[in-house]
């Protein structure tokens, strides 16, 4: 007699989220739109090396999905990530994808220039990954303003350092105010939440960290190096000069 299938709830949603991430089309697009902004859909279409028609297949199926959000301006459609949540999920799964142990056979110098960039600094949605970002989170740890033993969560100390900064905090969002994220390069948690974007934006207005490239890579400025050594001890050669 053939055995059924035992009803769990969440169970086919839960597979169907899987589904469309194991595509690895799909998962290009979503890790590019880690680095938060809109793309349009024939910018990821070029990106990816996949023809129009078939990336705005793909595309249809992660926005039906949640994981996408578009906005339509005159003819040009533009994707992103639908928040937070989806930015999450999609940077932990990263993380815990086998890692390639290095360049890999017939890996071109041009992608392994793009990975290192990457792993040294880059934006995760909206706050700083890679290196730079464990960096900072330690640090911020090291002195007090972030406690990482029972959950993520800012001290007093810390709080008082971001209205000190010039980047106070909303404390009443429903977001959380600070969470760890599992850094995909690192295998480490950097700073997210409140914090983490408050941040992130703070470091790019103010000149500590600029992006480069047509992705998410970041790399801190002579003046962001000489910031976060006073601010926050970080030895501009533990940053790697991103």
């Amino acid at each position: 007699m053939a055995r059924t299938t035992p009803h769990v709830p969440q169970a086919s949603r839960l597979a169907a989220l899987a589904g469309l991430l194991a595509d690895e089309t799909r998962a290009s697009f979503c890790l590019l739109l880690l680095d938060g902004r809109a793309w349009t859909a024939g910018e990821l279409a070029r990106t990816t090396g996949v023809a129009a028609s078939t990336a705005s297949e793909h595309l249809g199926k992660l926005v039906a999905g949640g994981l996408l959000a578009e906005e339509r301006q005159g003819r040009h459609r533009y994707l992103r990530l639908a928040g937070a949540q989806a930015a999450q999920l999609v940077e932990e799964l990263a993380a815990h994808a086998a890692p390639d142990g290095g360049r890999a056979p017939g890996r071109s110098l041009r992608a392994a220039s793009t990975g290192n960039a990457l792993a040294r600094g880059r934006t995760c949605y909206d706050h700083l990954a890679g290196r730079l970002g464990i960096r900072i989170t330690e640090a911020m740890t090291a002195r007090g303003l972030l406690r990482q033993d029972t959950g993520f969560a800012l001290t007093e100390d810390g709080l008082e350092w971001f209205g000190a900064l010039g980047a106070p905090l909303d404390t009443a969002s429903r977001r959380p105010l600070a969470r760890g994220c599992l850094d995909w390069t690192e295998r480490r948690p950097h700073l997210a939440g409140v914090a983490g974007a408050v941040l992130c934006r703070h470091a790019l207005e103010a000149g500590w960290c600029e992006r480069f490239g047509t992705g998410r890579a970041v790399r801190a400025t002579p003046y962001g190096l000489r910031a976060l050594e006073d601010l926050l001890g970080i030895a501009p050669a533990t940053v790697d000069a991103c």
